[in-house]
């Protein structure tokens, strides 16, 4: 049988094609610039600047709360409690009194045993991403951060680096409550 070589420029003409599109998407792929373990953000709907620590180990984020109370609206499970945040930016405590559908219970594990904690959906910002996630509801007075975001999170905001703090600013340009 007669052998169907193609022409030497030929080949490397797809070589080429086949470098340049490699190349490409190499390029548009470019790696995220890692977030630090503290970063500032937004909480809506007040806006208030608080600390927000990127936390790896945790699977669920976490926002302060006070005051957590269950009730009934329109034959659904909601929670309304205090988020009273001391605004970073502006050196004041920002009270709020907030309303949130229940969106599912978490049972949380740790050295002083379980707890159980509502979950409701809360906006934030960080950097130029405007989040509505998850938040368990917890009284973080005695934390040095009164929001966590864990790895739910975080799987959308991009890579963190352990070793850097305040590497973006919050700046969302609109969010609605």
């Amino acid at each position: 049988m007669p052998s169907r070589r193609r022409p030497l420029s030929q080949t490397l003409f797809f070589a080429a094609g086949f470098a340049l599109a490699c190349q490409s998407t190499a390029l548009s792929a470019a790696p995220l610039t890692p977030l630090g373990w503290v970063e500032r953000g937004l909480v809506y709907p007040e806006q208030v600047m608080v600390k927000f620590k990127l936390d790896t180990g945790a699977l669920t984020s976490s926002l302060h709360a006070e005051d957590v109370e269950y009730f009934e609206k329109d034959g659904q499970k909601w929670v309304r409690f205090d988020m009273d945040l001391e605004d970073i930016e502006k050196g004041k405590l920002v009270k709020s009194r907030i309303e949130r559908k229940l969106e599912r219970e978490l049972t949380v594990r740790g050295a002083g045993g379980t707890e159980d904690r509502p979950v409701v959906r809360m906006k934030v910002c960080i950097g130029d991403q405007l989040l509505n996630e998850q938040f368990s509801l917890n009284d973080r007075d005695d934390m040095n951060y009164p929001v966590l975001l864990g790895r739910r999170t975080l799987e959308k905001l991009g890579p963190v680096d352990s070793g850097k703090t305040f590497t973006v600013e919050p700046n969302c340009a609109r969010a609605q409550d």
